[in-house]
């Protein structure tokens, strides 16, 4: 695909990466020709030094024959008038823009072809909001993904000494549960993915990822680590869009409590939560902590957009007793470092983000795509269409299809049902597949599995 990438931040930089790594053809638009020039020295990429918005910039990166346009540049209204300019003089095909203020996005009539011509909306604060809920839902868990609108999940925990399938087969599994479908679709051990077979024995800190129905995730989950009581206590630090959000989603069914050191924040944090109690002060002093008993916290959230803020508060946090410790971290350098510490889960809102934007640069019907381990692998899920003539998977035994290297289908979501993937299992029109791509380079391989050959039409 020929896509030009508006914005050379840090989310467009590493959008240009996972693109350019698949084959397309990427150009990327920035004002700033150093960090362009950066870009070009580690991938293969063309780039144009200007304005994202202006029509002769856009003319000069190709819009004229571009299949997409995806605009994540600082600025919200620099994103909305490039999409309009590509729509009204290049007729591009799709058009993908980030919008980050809440103003513009509870209005949806903006977002049509008659207004702002706006295919896809991504919204970071949304994306990290719904991470960070469904990781408190399942105490214990690093990484929570949905499939078929929740139907199906992929969980990612870590094994821990004494969980009842640490130090047995996996296939001991459907003896300990068997009344549950699960599959276990990927384990990285030190750092390093292995194939998961019927035989892989399971290890303390392994991280494990396993597909299951909805219902059965904490069934599961207790076999690799012991079962955790529900978080009922959040704190969240930062009042932000990001922390703002969340504390707003969550202050129904949590006790939450809001840390903002800007005083005017404040004020329209405690104008605007109904139950969260808002604090005026900073994450990093210690009597503050203690005398809000950040020992009985479940759950420390640290969302600023300073990064040092977060891992030192996260990191004294949890050494004044908090369960978990949940940092959002924004350079990629520091997720490694810190994430399996004393940080439970660092979080990195860019990740996030380029997994909601991948699921419309795949080809195929490709419905759902996340990111995992900080890009290093992926989950897809792609819809089966066709008959057994125009599809290489409709019609035939999971064990017929010619999978790339490195890659598992998890399991099948047919209606309601979720099936798991054993080699029997046949693959019907309409099937929602989940898989697990450990070897980036063969994601072209699998979208091609999933596209329909001419017969079918």
């Amino acid at each position: 695909m020929k896509i030009i990438i508006l914005g050379a931040g840090q989310v467009g930089g590493s959008l240009a990466e996972n693109l350019a790594n698949e084959q397309n053809d990427i150009t990327v638009v920035d004002t700033d020709a150093e960090r362009l020039r950066e870009l070009q020295d580690r991938i293969d990429i063309k780039t144009v030094v200007g304005r994202a918005s202006y029509p002769n910039i856009l003319r000069d990166a190709g819009a004229d024959d571009a299949d997409m346009l995806i605009a994540v540049t600082n600025s919200d209204e620099t994103n909305m008038v490039a999409c309009q300019v590509a729509y009204t003089l290049f007729r591009t095909p799709t058009k993908i823009s980030r919008i980050r203020t809440g103003q513009y996005l509870k209005q949806a009539e903006l977002f049509r072809n008659d207004a702002f011509p706006i295919d896809v909306l991504i919204s970071p604060e949304q994306v990290v909001t719904n991470y960070i809920s469904r990781l408190l839902q399942y105490p214990g868990a690093l990484q929570v993904m949905d499939f078929a609108d929740g139907r199906a999940q992929l969980v990612a925990v870590k094994a821990y000494y004494g969980g009842p399938l640490v130090g047995q087969a996996i296939s001991q599994l459907k003896n300990h549960l068997p009344d549950i479908d699960a599959r276990v679709a990927a384990v990285f051990r030190r750092n390093k993915a292995i194939e998961p077979t019927g035989d892989t024995v399971i290890e303390a800190d392994d991280e494990v990822f396993f597909v299951a129905a909805k219902e059965h995730i904490r069934k599961v989950m207790s076999e690799l680590r012991r079962e955790e009581d529900s978080y009922r206590r959040v704190m969240v630090v930062g009042g932000g869009n990001i922390g703002y959000r969340l504390a707003k989603a969550l202050e129904k069914d949590y006790q939450i409590k809001i840390i903002e050191h800007g005083t005017e924040r404040a004020r329209f944090l405690s104008e605007n939560l109904s139950r969260a109690v808002v604090l005026l002060g900073s994450a990093t002093d210690k009597a503050l902590l203690e005398e809000e008993n950040i020992d009985t916290t479940d759950v420390f959230c640290a969302l600023t957009n300073d990064d040092e803020v977060n891992i030192m508060s996260s990191l004294l946090a949890k050494r004044l007793g908090a369960r978990k410790v949940i940092t959002l971290i924004n350079k990629a350098a520091y997720v490694d470092l810190v994430q399996g510490g004393m940080v439970d889960v660092a979080l990195s809102p860019q990740q996030a983000t380029i997994g909601s934007l991948l699921t419309h640069v795949r080809r195929g019907d490709v419905v759902n795509v996340h990111s995992l381990r900080r890009g290093a692998a992926e989950a897809i899920e792609a819809i089966a269409h066709g008959d057994s003539r125009s599809s290489k998977v409709v019609g035939r035994k999971i064990r017929e299809i010619k999978l790339p290297p490195g890659t598992t289908i998890g399991a099948i979501v047919r209606g309601d049902d979720v099936i798991m993937a054993s080699s029997d299992v046949v693959v019907e029109t309409d099937d929602h597949v989940i898989m697990f791509v450990m070897k980036k380079r063969h994601i072209p391989d699998v979208e091609r599995l999933f596209q329909v050959g001419l017969g079918f039409f």
